[in-house]
Protein backbone atom coordinates (compact mmCIF):
# COMPACT_ATOMS: atom_id res chain seq x y z
CA UNK A 1 0.00 0.00 0.00
CA UNK A 2 1.22 3.45 -0.55
CA UNK A 3 -0.28 7.15 -0.03
CA UNK A 4 -1.15 9.53 -2.89
CA UNK A 5 -2.39 12.62 -1.77
CA UNK A 6 -4.76 11.78 0.56
CA UNK A 7 -5.71 8.21 -0.54
CA UNK A 8 -3.99 5.15 0.39
CA UNK A 9 -3.32 2.85 -2.90
CA UNK A 10 -3.37 -0.72 -2.60
CA UNK A 11 -3.46 -3.41 -4.85
CA UNK A 12 -4.28 -7.19 -4.43
CA UNK A 13 -3.81 -10.40 -6.25
CA UNK A 14 -7.14 -12.14 -7.64
CA UNK A 15 -6.97 -15.95 -6.77
CA UNK A 16 -10.29 -17.13 -8.52
CA UNK A 17 -11.51 -21.06 -7.30
CA UNK A 18 -11.46 -22.12 -4.06
CA UNK A 19 -14.38 -22.77 -1.93
CA UNK A 20 -16.53 -22.00 1.17
CA UNK A 21 -15.72 -23.45 4.42
CA UNK A 22 -19.37 -23.68 5.97
CA UNK A 23 -20.07 -24.96 9.64
CA UNK A 24 -20.39 -23.44 13.23
CA UNK A 25 -18.77 -26.09 14.99
CA UNK A 26 -15.69 -25.70 17.33
CA UNK A 27 -13.92 -28.02 15.00
CA UNK A 28 -14.72 -25.28 12.03
CA UNK A 29 -13.84 -22.33 14.15
CA UNK A 30 -10.28 -23.55 15.32
CA UNK A 31 -9.55 -23.86 11.55
CA UNK A 32 -10.78 -20.45 10.84
CA UNK A 33 -8.98 -18.88 14.17
CA UNK A 34 -5.57 -20.55 12.52
CA UNK A 35 -6.34 -18.34 9.31
CA UNK A 36 -6.69 -15.21 11.55
CA UNK A 37 -3.88 -16.15 13.75
CA UNK A 38 -1.56 -15.86 10.69
CA UNK A 39 -2.76 -12.86 8.95
CA UNK A 40 -2.56 -10.98 12.24
CA UNK A 41 0.88 -12.29 12.44
CA UNK A 42 1.84 -10.98 9.07
CA UNK A 43 0.04 -7.56 9.14
CA UNK A 44 2.11 -7.15 12.64
CA UNK A 45 5.14 -6.25 10.15
CA UNK A 46 3.26 -3.76 8.06
CA UNK A 47 3.74 -0.06 8.83
CA UNK A 48 0.92 2.40 7.74
CA UNK A 49 -0.59 5.17 9.35
CA UNK A 50 -4.21 4.06 10.56
CA UNK A 51 -6.75 3.32 8.45
CA UNK A 52 -9.56 5.48 10.14
CA UNK A 53 -12.49 5.76 10.38
CA UNK A 54 -12.89 1.92 11.20
CA UNK A 55 -15.29 -0.09 9.19
CA UNK A 56 -19.20 0.64 10.52
CA UNK A 57 -19.97 -2.84 11.47
CA UNK A 58 -17.01 -2.98 14.07
CA UNK A 59 -17.24 1.10 14.72
CA UNK A 60 -17.81 0.88 18.41
CA UNK A 61 -15.10 3.16 19.01
CA UNK A 62 -16.40 6.36 16.97
CA UNK A 63 -16.91 9.91 18.90
CA UNK A 64 -20.31 10.62 17.75
CA UNK A 65 -23.13 11.33 20.14
CA UNK A 66 -25.05 8.25 21.19
CA UNK A 67 -24.83 4.36 21.34
CA UNK A 68 -24.45 3.81 17.31
CA UNK A 69 -21.50 5.64 14.90
CA UNK A 70 -23.68 7.99 12.57
CA UNK A 71 -24.51 6.45 9.47
CA UNK A 72 -26.70 8.65 7.44
CA UNK A 73 -28.67 6.31 5.26
CA UNK A 74 -29.35 4.13 8.71
CA UNK A 75 -29.74 7.00 11.01
CA UNK A 76 -32.65 8.33 8.28
CA UNK A 77 -34.77 5.26 9.20
CA UNK A 78 -37.02 4.90 12.10
CA UNK A 79 -34.87 4.04 14.82
CA UNK A 80 -37.97 2.86 17.08
CA UNK A 81 -37.50 -0.24 14.91
CA UNK A 82 -34.62 -1.24 16.78
CA UNK A 83 -35.95 -3.89 19.54
CA UNK A 84 -34.53 -2.33 23.20
CA UNK A 85 -32.58 -5.23 23.53
CA UNK A 86 -30.54 -4.66 20.66
CA UNK A 87 -29.54 -0.99 21.30
CA UNK A 88 -28.77 -1.89 25.41
CA UNK A 89 -26.88 -4.99 24.27
CA UNK A 90 -24.65 -2.40 22.57
CA UNK A 91 -24.84 0.20 24.61
CA UNK A 92 -22.96 -2.33 27.28
CA UNK A 93 -20.72 -3.43 24.85
CA UNK A 94 -19.33 -0.28 23.96
CA UNK A 95 -19.20 1.21 27.27
CA UNK A 96 -17.21 -2.15 28.06
CA UNK A 97 -14.62 -1.84 25.40
CA UNK A 98 -14.09 2.31 25.84
CA UNK A 99 -13.29 1.88 29.62
CA UNK A 100 -10.17 -0.55 28.61
CA UNK A 101 -6.84 1.38 26.32
CA UNK A 102 -5.14 -1.21 24.97
CA UNK A 103 -2.62 -0.42 22.11
CA UNK A 104 -4.39 -0.73 18.49
CA UNK A 105 -2.77 -2.99 15.86
CA UNK A 106 -4.04 -3.25 12.00
CA UNK A 107 -6.21 -6.53 11.07
CA UNK A 108 -8.71 -7.95 9.03
CA UNK A 109 -12.37 -6.68 10.21
CA UNK A 110 -14.64 -8.91 7.83
CA UNK A 111 -13.38 -12.00 8.98
CA UNK A 112 -16.45 -14.51 7.66
CA UNK A 113 -16.84 -17.45 5.73
CA UNK A 114 -18.21 -15.62 2.30
CA UNK A 115 -14.57 -13.48 2.30
CA UNK A 116 -12.77 -16.86 2.36
CA UNK A 117 -11.84 -19.83 -0.16
CA UNK A 118 -9.79 -23.00 0.77
CA UNK A 119 -8.64 -25.93 -1.53
CA UNK A 120 -7.58 -29.29 -0.59
CA UNK A 121 -8.20 -28.05 3.19
CA UNK A 122 -5.92 -25.37 3.29
CA UNK A 123 -6.97 -21.88 2.74
CA UNK A 124 -6.80 -20.98 -0.68
CA UNK A 125 -7.78 -17.11 -0.78
CA UNK A 126 -8.24 -14.15 1.52
CA UNK A 127 -10.54 -10.95 0.12
CA UNK A 128 -11.89 -7.78 1.34
CA UNK A 129 -8.53 -6.35 2.34
CA UNK A 130 -10.72 -3.01 1.84
CA UNK A 131 -12.13 -3.61 5.44
CA UNK A 132 -9.02 -3.19 7.53
CA UNK A 133 -9.19 -1.60 11.00
CA UNK A 134 -7.46 0.02 13.70
CA UNK A 135 -8.39 -1.58 16.98
CA UNK A 136 -6.93 -3.43 19.86
CA UNK A 137 -5.74 -7.34 19.10
CA UNK A 138 -8.47 -9.03 21.21
CA UNK A 139 -10.97 -6.38 19.64
CA UNK A 140 -9.84 -7.79 16.17
CA UNK A 141 -10.54 -11.67 17.35
CA UNK A 142 -13.49 -10.99 19.31
CA UNK A 143 -14.82 -9.54 16.44
CA UNK A 144 -13.62 -12.71 14.16
CA UNK A 145 -15.04 -14.98 16.29
CA UNK A 146 -18.62 -13.88 16.05
CA UNK A 147 -18.33 -13.48 12.19
CA UNK A 148 -16.50 -16.22 10.95
CA UNK A 149 -19.90 -18.10 10.23
CA UNK A 150 -21.39 -15.23 7.99
CA UNK A 151 -21.58 -16.63 4.53
CA UNK A 152 -24.20 -16.04 1.70
CA UNK A 153 -27.31 -16.06 3.97
CA UNK A 154 -28.14 -13.88 6.58
CA UNK A 155 -25.65 -13.01 9.11
CA UNK A 156 -26.14 -14.39 12.72
CA UNK A 157 -23.13 -15.92 15.45
CA UNK A 158 -22.14 -18.84 16.03
CA UNK A 159 -22.67 -21.03 18.86
CA UNK A 160 -20.88 -19.76 22.27
CA UNK A 161 -18.99 -22.94 22.35
CA UNK A 162 -17.21 -22.66 19.14
CA UNK A 163 -16.46 -18.36 19.45
CA UNK A 164 -14.47 -19.58 22.35
CA UNK A 165 -12.83 -22.31 20.62
CA UNK A 166 -11.79 -19.09 18.20
CA UNK A 167 -10.43 -17.69 20.83
CA UNK A 168 -8.47 -20.43 22.93
CA UNK A 169 -6.73 -21.55 19.36
CA UNK A 170 -5.84 -17.88 18.31
CA UNK A 171 -4.27 -17.13 21.28
CA UNK A 172 -2.45 -20.78 21.38
CA UNK A 173 -1.52 -20.29 17.70
CA UNK A 174 -0.27 -16.51 18.69
CA UNK A 175 1.78 -17.61 21.40
CA UNK A 176 0.24 -15.15 23.78
CA UNK A 177 -2.43 -15.63 26.39
CA UNK A 178 -4.93 -12.92 26.31
CA UNK A 179 -4.92 -10.81 29.69
CA UNK A 180 -8.39 -11.42 31.43
CA UNK A 181 -9.18 -7.86 30.50
CA UNK A 182 -7.97 -9.09 26.95
CA UNK A 183 -10.73 -11.46 27.15
CA UNK A 184 -13.70 -9.07 28.30
CA UNK A 185 -13.01 -7.37 25.23
CA UNK A 186 -13.23 -10.05 22.96
CA UNK A 187 -16.31 -11.22 24.10
CA UNK A 188 -17.73 -8.53 23.69
CA UNK A 189 -16.48 -7.64 20.59
CA UNK A 190 -18.37 -10.43 19.26
CA UNK A 191 -21.33 -9.16 20.37
CA UNK A 192 -21.17 -5.49 18.65
CA UNK A 193 -21.13 -7.16 15.28
CA UNK A 194 -24.20 -8.93 15.90
CA UNK A 195 -25.69 -5.62 17.49
CA UNK A 196 -24.98 -4.05 14.33
CA UNK A 197 -26.53 -6.49 12.50
CA UNK A 198 -29.46 -7.07 14.42
CA UNK A 199 -30.56 -3.31 13.97
CA UNK A 200 -29.89 -3.38 10.03
CA UNK A 201 -32.36 -5.83 10.21
CA UNK A 202 -34.81 -4.22 12.37
CA UNK A 203 -34.44 -1.23 10.47
CA UNK A 204 -34.69 -2.65 6.74
CA UNK A 205 -37.64 -4.69 8.00
CA UNK A 206 -36.16 -7.91 7.57
CA UNK A 207 -36.16 -11.59 9.28
CA UNK A 208 -34.73 -11.04 12.73
CA UNK A 209 -32.02 -13.73 12.65
CA UNK A 210 -28.99 -11.73 13.89
CA UNK A 211 -31.37 -10.25 15.86
CA UNK A 212 -32.57 -13.89 17.67
CA UNK A 213 -29.09 -15.29 18.05
CA UNK A 214 -28.28 -11.69 20.00
CA UNK A 215 -31.69 -12.31 21.68
CA UNK A 216 -30.36 -15.47 22.87
CA UNK A 217 -26.83 -15.18 23.37
CA UNK A 218 -26.54 -11.69 24.70
CA UNK A 219 -26.99 -12.79 28.43
CA UNK A 220 -23.74 -15.02 28.15
CA UNK A 221 -21.69 -13.19 26.00
CA UNK A 222 -22.11 -10.26 28.21
CA UNK A 223 -21.36 -12.01 31.28
CA UNK A 224 -17.92 -13.39 29.63
CA UNK A 225 -17.58 -9.38 28.49
CA UNK A 226 -18.30 -8.37 32.74
CA UNK A 227 -20.29 -5.89 30.85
Amino acid sequence: MVVVGALAVHAEQFRPGGELLSGNSPDVAVRYAAVFARLMAELADVTVAPPLPNPRWVRWDHTDSGVWPAIEFLDERDQSAVPAYVVDTADRVRKRMLAADPPCVLGHADFEAQNLRWSDGHVWAVHDWDSLAWQPEAALAGAACGAFVRSAGPPTLPPIESSAAFLAAYQDLRGRQFTVEEQEIAWAASLWRAAHDARWEALHGDTPVCGDAVRSQAAERLRRANA
